[in-house]
C-alpha cells in the first residue's frame, strides 16, 4: 500500500538532493519539526496587487505540507461542485529556510500523482528519519446545523495526541484564484470558529485539485492535490 511517509520522503529527498550553486548536494535535515519560521516566508509568497489574503505580521506556529484529495459531486447543471477534502499534514517548518522549499509542493504532487511504491525503503534510508505527521485535514458537518460542510484541522491523533483541544474548525474569510492557473485549487484565508489549534490558517502554493470537466448529475470525483498550510495562533 502507498505510504504517506513515502510520499513526503520522496518530495523532500528530491528537493534537498538537488545540486546547489555551491557544488555539493544538499543533505537531508537532521531536524524536521520544532523550527521557527519567519513571518516573511508567507508574506513573500503572497501575490502583489491583492488585498484579499493578508499575511500576518507574526510568525506561524507551523508550516505544513498537505497531501490529499479534493472531493467533488456533480450538480444538476452538469458541473462539479467541491464538497470537501482530505489531506495528511506533514511538518515542513524546518525546510522553510532552504531554497528548495519553494518547489517541494510540486515535487510532492509529481510523486503523489505517480504513487511510487517500489522505492520506499531507499527513500527512507536517504532521509534517515520519518517525517513528523502533524495531523489531518478533513470536512465535517457544520456545527451550526445549517449550510455546507466546514473544514477541520485535527492534530489530536498526530503531533498533539492526547490534547482534545488540538483542532480547529474553520470558516473562509477570503480566497483568490491560484496564481499558477485554473488547474490548481484556490488560495485561502481561514479563521477559527472553534478549537484551540490555531486562530488563522492559510492555504497557499496549491498544486492541482480542480475538476472542470463536464459531468453527469450525481457523479462524484476525487482529485489529488498538494498545498502548503500556514498555521497561526
Amino acid at each position: 500500500m502507498f505510504s504517506w511517509s513515502t510520499l513526503f520522503l520522496a518530495a523532500a529527498t528530491t528537493a534537498l538532493a538537488a545540486p546547489s550553486a555551491r557544488g555539493p548536494s544538499f543533505q537531508p535535515p537532521t531536524q524536521l519539526t520544532g523550527c521557527s519560521v519567519p513571518a516573511s516566508v508567507l508574506q513573500q509568497l503572497m501575490p502583489a496587487n491583492q488585498t484579499t489574503l493578508v499575511a500576518p505580521s507574526s510568525a506561524p506556529n507551523y508550516v505544513a505540507l498537505g497531501v490529499g484529495v479534493q472531493n467533488y459531486t456533480c450538480s444538476a447543471t452538469g458541473t462539479f461542485t467541491n464538497i470537501g477534502a482530505y489531506a495528511e499534514l506533514f511538518d515542513i517548518s524546518c525546510l522553510a529556510s532552504k531554497p528548495e522549499f519553494a518547489n517541494i509542493q510540486t515535487n510532492a504532487y509529481q510523486m503523489w500523482s505517480a504513487s511510487p511504491q517500489t522505492t520506499a525503503q531507499q527513500l527512507i534510508d536517504a532521509m534517515g528519519t520519518k517525517p513528523v505527521v502533524l495531523g489531518q485535514h478533513y470536512f465535517i458537518a457544520n456545527p451550526a446545523g445549517t449550510g455546507a460542510n466546514v473544514p477541520k484541522f485535527d492534530f489530536t491523533s498526530g503531533r498533539d495526541a492526547g490534547d482534545a483541544n488540538a483542532f480547529a474548525v474553520m470558516s473562509k474569510v477570503g480566497d483568490i484564484a491560484a496564481p499558477s492557473g485554473s488547474s490548481d485549487v484556490d488560495w485561502l484565508m481561514l479563521k477559527t470558529t472553534s478549537g484551540g489549534l490555531a486562530s488563522q490558517i492559510f492555504r497557499v502554493a496549491t498544486v492541482a485539485g480542480t475538476d472542470g470537466a463536464a459531468c453527469t448529475s450525481g457523479q462524484t470525483a476525487s482529485m489529488k492535490y498538494v498545498a502548503k498550510y500556514f498555521f497561526y495562533q
